[in-house]
């Protein structure tokens, strides 16, 4: 059975912001290391993914609810949506 189509994907919620960084700010601040790194697509916030010991893209997501990110890793293009738990398309 196919995942009902996820309904985050609008003009309000589905935006490219510019990277701040191509690092996970909240790992340096901290001195860690990070795996990959997922970038908000409503704010642009870069935090680290949940392979990485911070999950600092997920923590983002629980405090402030923006349910999107994509890679933002070179040759990755794909957008997850946290509230479906599933990738909802290419970016």
């Amino acid at each position: 059975m196919a995942n009902p189509p996820c309904t985050h994907i609008t003009a309000d919620q589905l935006i490219y912001v510019e990277p701040r960084t191509h690092v996970c700010e909240d790992c340096i601040k901290t001195g860690d290391t990070w795996v990959h790194l997922r970038q908000c697509l409503l704010c642009g916030h870069v935090g680290c993914c949940d392979s990485s010991k911070n999950k600092h893209a997920t923590q983002h997501y629980r405090t402030t609810q923006h349910p999107l990110v994509r890679s933002n890793e070179p040759g990755e293009s794909w957008v997850w949506c946290y509230v479906d738990q599933q990738i909802v398309g290419q970016f």
